[in-house]
């Protein structure tokens, strides 16, 4: 922990606000042998986490003042969690624990000495569940207020290194986006012009959780599932926002082979500014008989010719499998053959 500013290692200090604390769940899967593990391997030493390390009390203030000092230098600062500037720009409402100060106040103080600032899911990126409906605690984002640009940073905050706060954007993230944004901090090799215009990596941004979706043959067919329990396509009754949400996370699963879509639950897009708002989980909004939220890059009018062609040449198998919770009809030559 009494790393001088010429330590090799990558120092990074994670801190949490308003946060279930998913985010850090989720990163503890990282890696064949463990995230800690995989820390060491990349030269990137944790400074201090509120949830794994051994350091309480005066030994955690001993450590915060060395680094505000720039006595141990800090390469990363990481928010999981929105941070909660009320009452009325106090930052009381999420104060850290025996320092007297609020998270609002250090989140504040570190980023001016950090390299680089990092939010971890989408509460530290733009405010995220604590910032739902009214928001009596004025909960947001480190440079975003939802889509808004601003947060407890400001629209004009850049980091140590030049760079406007790097949002890997998740309720929560996949550990593989948390790692790997690291790193690549970590090897000098991720630059403004690496993000989007929310500030996500665009390793992660420029793919869609649609992409590999294990029922896409089912989307491709608009052959939907009416119930949870069934193997359809989820976006034309269910909700499901996978044509329209950043991610790989269908590309890469989770936890060895999961996803949310694979597992039977709709994409609510986690990775975008303001999903927390969304009307509807779970059930598709529509115009007309046309669901609002359509894929990204796809006009409405070639969608709904799409649609009625994909569904007029619809394999009965693909129909038969879809409102079903197991398949039916195997594949087949003639498609309505039951293999034994």
């Amino acid at each position: 922990m009494q790393q001088s500013l010429q330590s090799p290692a990558f120092n990074v200090l994670w801190l949490q606000g308003a946060s279930c604390g998913g985010c850090t769940m989720a990163v503890l899967e990282s890696g064949h042998s463990g995230w800690f593990d995989e820390l060491r391997s990349f030269g990137i030493r944790l400074i201090w986490h509120p949830s794994v390390s051994e350091a309480t009390g005066a030994e955690v203030v001993a450590i915060l003042d060395k680094v505000r000092a720039r006595s141990i230098r800090l390469d990363a600062l990481i928010l999981e969690g929105s941070v909660l500037r009320g009452p009325h720009g106090s930052g009381r409402f999420n104060m850290f624990a025996g320092t007297g100060k609020s998270i609002y106040h250090w989140v504040a103080e570190l980023a001016a000495v950090a390299d680089y600032v990092v939010s971890v899911g989408s509460c530290a990126a733009y405010g995220g569940i604590p910032a739902a409906g009214i928001n009596p605690t004025d909960a947001t984002g480190l440079q975003f207020d939802g889509t808004a640009p601003g947060g407890a940073l400001g629209e004009a905050f850049r980091s140590g290194r030049g760079l406007p706060v790097i949002n890997i954007a998740g309720c929560a993230p996949h550990p593989g986006w948390i790692m790997e944004t690291l790193i690549a901090l970590s090897t000098g090799d991720l630059a403004g012009n690496d993000l989007d215009q929310v500030g996500r990596p665009k390793f992660i941004a420029n793919h869609l959780a649609h992409h590999a979706c294990s029922r896409n043959e089912f989307y491709e067919f608009k052959a939907s599932a009416e119930k949870l329990s069934e193997r359809g396509c989820l976006m034309e009754h269910l909700g499901c926002k996978a044509t329209q949400a950043v991610g790989d996370c269908n590309q890469r699963s989770w936890n060895g082979g999961g996803s949310c879509t694979k597992g039977g639950y709709a994409c609510i897009s986690c990775t975008s500014p303001g999903f927390e708002s969304s009307r509807h989980f779970l059930e598709t909004s529509k115009l007309a008989g046309i669901p609002v939220g359509l894929p990204l890059d796809m006009p409405k009018a070639w969608f709904v010719a799409l649609s009625a062609l994909s569904k007029s040449a619809t394999p009965k198998r693909v129909r038969s499998n879809a409102t079903s919770d197991h398949i039916v009809v195997p594949p087949s030559r003639d498609g309505s053959k039951k293999i034994p």
